[in-house]
Formats: C-alpha cells, structure tokens, sequence
C-alpha cells in the first residue's frame, strides 16, 4: 500500500511498527514509500543464535572492532549501496531522525580502521526491528549481527524482528513465523521496557563468543 496520503514522521514509523508492519520503497529513485506486512515473518531468537565453526574461529583472532551508534549514517549508506535497494532519501532522512531521537541505533564492525560490516535497525519497547545489514569484508555482516544479538540479550530485549528470512539469516539461526505468531511475540515484547544503552558495548569478541555459545 502506498503511502500517499499522509505525511511520513518518526512517530508515524514507530506507531506502524507497533502494528507489526514496516516501510519500503520500490527503489532508491522512487520517491514513495510502501507498507509491507509479511505473511510470513522472519525473526532471530536471541537465546538460538548459530556461530559456525569457521565464525568462531574469527572471533576468537580479533582483528576487529565492533562499536554501538559510531556511524549510523555510514552504516545506512553503506546497506544502500548495491545495484538494487528499498532505502530512498526519504527513508533515509526519516531514520537518521529516529537515531537522532534514540529509536534507530547501528552496530558497526572496523578492520584496520575501514568499516567492514554493519546493521541498523529500530527499537520500541523490548523489540529491536531489524532493517538493513551490510559486509564489505568477509563475515562483516554475521560479526556484526553476533555482537549484536549478545548486546540486545543483555539490554532485556526480547524480539530480534528480522522483516524476511533469508539464506544468509537462517544460517544463523533466523526462522519464520507466521503473522498471527509474529504479533503475539510483537505485544509481549512491547509490553516490556529494554534499553540499549543499559550497559555499554562489550568490546570483547572472546567474551561476546563465550556468552553466545552458552546461550544458544
């Protein structure tokens, strides 16, 4: 459904997630923005998170940084850089007002001082809305969703909504639900409060690593 008929804000976008659908545009051109409220929904249960055998051993070498909120625009500009994407400038200005306004936060994976992986995605109560994620480096995209999960268990949140589900995402551990089991999870996690500046970012891959495997 095209959204012609009123004028997008924030508080629109956050009232839309609490109804269960999402934003998208046809293209980075189209000026206009759609609903979406998938039939099937994909979610990441943040205690059935997967780390391969070869993405621990990442892990457990280093050689990156993850870091919380550093770069949000980078990191959506990055997610909008392929040949094919739903991110117009609309969709853009309105999520960089929902960062500005603490409701949108990024996870940004650095090697050698150059951005290799990130996401970004929305919270409202204890649910965190998945959007966008990118990799510019091997595994960018699966470190960033690993320090990610680890910090939204440790904040309370209770939903990681992943919008679809996709190869990528069901390697780690991402399923699919219907849409009548998505809006009860949906109405239990926003009748909680979680904060995702509770506790800072654990910095540590080795401990991230450790809490992971004996959650999952």
């Amino acid at each position: 459904m095209k959204d012609d008929d009123f004028i997008l804000t924030p508080e629109l976008l956050l009232n839309a997630y609490a109804g269960g659908i999402f934003p998208m545009s046809e293209g980075r051109n189209d000026p206009g923005v759609f609903w979406v409220d998938p039939r099937q929904r994909g979610v990441l249960p943040l205690d059935g998170l997967h780390i391969s055998r070869s993405l621990a051993r990442r892990m457990r070498r280093g050689l990156y940084q993850a870091t919380l909120n550093t770069d949000f625009a980078s990191v959506m500009d990055a997610c909008a850089a392929r040949p094919e994407t739903w991110i117009n400038d609309e969709i853009r200005r309105l999520y960089l007002m929902l960062y500005h306004m603490g409701h949108a936060h990024s996870l940004e994976i650095w090697q050698e001082g150059v951005l290799a992986g990130g996401v970004y995605g929305v919270t409202l109560g204890a649910a965190f809305f998945g959007e966008s994620m990118f990799s510019n480096r091997t595994d960018g995209s699966k470190l960033a969703l690993v320090h990610l999960v680890d910090h939204l268990r440790r904040c309370g949140y209770r939903l990681f909504d992943t919008q679809f589900l996709t190869d990528h995402l069901a390697s780690l551990g991402a399923v699919e639900i219907s849409r009548a089991a998505y809006r009860q999870r949906l109405a239990e996690a926003l009748g909680h409060h979680a904060d995702m500046m509770r506790y800072t970012l654990d910095p540590s891959p080795q401990s991230v690593l450790q809490r992971s495997t004996q959650t999952s």
